[in-house]
């Protein structure tokens, strides 16, 4: 298991991209891909299928993923 600069539940910014200075916390790291879902930021829509609960099917807007190398440590507010 590698070993990351930035933890889940961490503040973040990021660095590079089309999200670029831009700030939010960690949902989750994916490991295997090098890759951190940050929250509210990189936001893509996804199409779901008819269900019982989307009778007429839906597009739901969520996060997507960064590259890790593309975030970094929010420093903390200078008081």
């Amino acid at each position: 298991m590698s070993k990351f600069h930035v933890k889940k539940g961490e503040q973040v910014t990021v660095i590079a991209g089309k999200e670029k200075g831009k700030s939010g916390k960690i949902i989750a790291i994916l490991a295997d891909k090098q890759r951190v879902v940050v929250e509210g930021l990189q936001m893509i829509k996804k199409h779901t299928r008819k269900s019982q609960q989307n009778p007429n099917g839906a597009i739901v807007e969520r996060e997507g993923s960064i590259h890790i190398s593309n975030v970094k440590k929010a420093e903390p507010a200078a008081q």
